[in-house]
């Protein structure tokens, strides 16, 4: 029977991350620095708001798009941090997680046909989603311009087909972000072409040097964009799964359809958890941030004092060095380090075909795990050379 399944699905593989992982999962003594979630605990004051929504047996659907305290609360922090205007009753959407928000609305705006940008080295997830849809996906080459997608690389990537890019900043794998200039100029492009843009800004709350500016805030591509947002990385909080979707209302009502039919709602306790995250958490990013801060300055020194190239990282907890292959695949090569040094990092192949030749290493750990799996990595280098 299996000839008889959607053949959307025979072009979609597991990802490489997992697979990898499967492939050296029974290993011992392996010191990983994989895991793309940060290692702190949700606040305590978001797990009291879960237990309170228990206790006051908020255990029943929602409202489709949420409830409206949460939304309305959204509204109100997107507009102070990032000068974003959503009505919080006609254009926001509480997801289960940022990966659901960008499946409905990959459902929503695109047909059999259409094409789908992605930056590469990418988020492996998107790609999945967009054919499931029916898109075909283009990558564009960005190893080049320091992983960053620019105007130009944008312009000349643009097809008669074209119907969608997909921008995730800061990035995972790379924790590269992009200024408000840059931002500019890329939607100047998109108003020319008049096409859609899911702006993936999970990370947004995890930047460093510089302010983050959401590419929504251009007026004139308002239309244009949806905007894909939640809790996950800015609060701890992976496993309450709550995402959320900004876009015009035009756009967000048939969003809404997609979801209502997809999920319902997303889970009553987890909003009332996002909801306390959101009105009385505003300094919670801060404080991990400034860990991970320490730890970006303390992993990159490393990686200098070992030869490795790389571009800092503005954001997020990842870092993305070039890595010695001696004449292996990017794979092979991240299975032997596993074998021989006992470090597992994630092959940069699974961020796409551009991300051959990298690893990507995440520093959302301790410093003890970073310090003894950076040791491990030393060691392996120079028994290579």
């Amino acid at each position: 029977m299996e000839h008889k399944i959607n053949k959307n699905l025979s072009t979609i593989q597991i990802s490489g991350i997992r697979q990898f992982f499967n492939m050296i999962s029974n290993y011992d003594d392996v010191v990983s620095l994989t895991i793309g979630q940060p290692d702190f605990p949700a606040p305590d004051h978001v797990k009291d708001a879960a237990k309170r929504a228990l206790d006051n047996n908020h255990t029943v659907y929602t409202h489709n798009a949420g409830i409206f305290e949460l939304r309305k609360s959204i509204s109100e922090h997107v507009a102070e941090k990032y000068d974003l205007n959503y009505n919080p009753a006609t254009e926001i959407i509480v997801t289960v997680g940022a990966s659901q928000a960008i499946d409905i609305a990959l459902r929503t705006i695109i047909e059999r046909g259409d094409e789908v940008l992605l930056p590469g080295p990418v988020y492996p997830g998107y790609e999945p989603l967009a054919k499931l849809a029916g898109a075909d996906v283009t990558y564009i080459d960005t190893t080049s311009h320091s992983f960053k997608l620019t105007a130009d690389l944008l312009e000349q990537s643009i097809t008669e087909h074209t119907k969608c890019v997909i921008l995730p900043y800061p990035s995972n794998p790379t924790g590269v972000s992009l200024t408000k200039e840059e931002l500019k100029e890329m939607a100047e492009v998109i108003h020319k072409h008049d096409i859609f843009m899911i702006a993936d800004e999970i990370y947004s709350e995890l930047v460093y040097e510089q302010p983050h500016t959401s590419i929504a805030s251009f007026e004139k591509i308002r239309d244009n964009v949806i905007v894909v947002n939640g809790v996950s990385k800015s609060h701890s909080m992976t496993g309450f799964r709550i995402g959320y979707l900004l876009a015009p209302e035009w756009l967000a009502k048939h969003i809404l359809k997609v979801h209502q039919y997809n999920v319902s709602c997303a889970s009553s306790i987890s909003q009332y958890a996002a909801l306390e995250a959101i009105q009385n958490g505003k300094l919670d990013p801060e404080s991990m941030k400034e860990q991970y801060k320490k730890r970006r300055e303390y992993v990159t020194d490393r990686l200098d004092k070992m030869g490795l190239e790389y571009v800092i990282p503005d954001g997020a907890f990842y870092v993305f060095p070039k890595f010695p292959l001696n004449g292996k695949t990017t794979f092979d090569t991240a299975v032997e380090l596993v074998k021989t040094a006992g470090l597992a990092l994630v092959p940069g192949d699974a961020f796409s075909i551009h991300g051959e030749g990298f690893m990507r290493l995440s520093y959302a750990y301790s410093e003890e795990t970073l310090k003894n799996g950076l040791d491990r990595l030393e060691n392996y280098l120079n028994q290579i050379h």
